[in-house]
């Protein structure tokens, strides 16, 4: 079976498929607040999906990151508003230390083709 590999760089690639599965790195925005990062990751994500001829009515797994749970209604608030409501994913929700401070959420996604 091959493997496809979207924007590949030096250490990793923006999304690996793999068969009918969709692997996508973890995605972050800049923006000065959880709300305005989460809507522009998961902007990343649809366009993602979109390369790869599928989208988040087909979301599998996944595992949000948080630098700060305390956010996590404000984040809530945006998923809410895009994810499918008929085809929710399987989801975990962390707090975790991001690459820099200045992301406040992470989103890691693998969805079907």
């Amino acid at each position: 079976m091959s493997i496809q590999r979207i924007e590949p760089g030096p250490r990793m690639s923006q999304a690996v498929v793999h068969g009918t599965t969709v692997y996508l790195a973890g995605q972050v925005a800049e923006g000065t607040s959880i709300a305005e990062q989460s809507r522009a990751a998961l902007q990343r994500v649809d366009d993602l999906l979109a390369s790869v001829g599928s989208d988040k009515s087909k979301l599998l797994s996944v595992t949000i990151y948080l630098a700060d749970i305390a956010t996590f209604a404000e984040m809530n608030s945006v998923w809410d508003a895009w994810v499918d409501g008929g085809n929710p994913p399987a989801r975990a929700t962390v707090e975790a230390k991001l690459a820099t401070p200045d992301f406040f959420v992470e989103f890691s996604v693998i969805a079907a083709i």
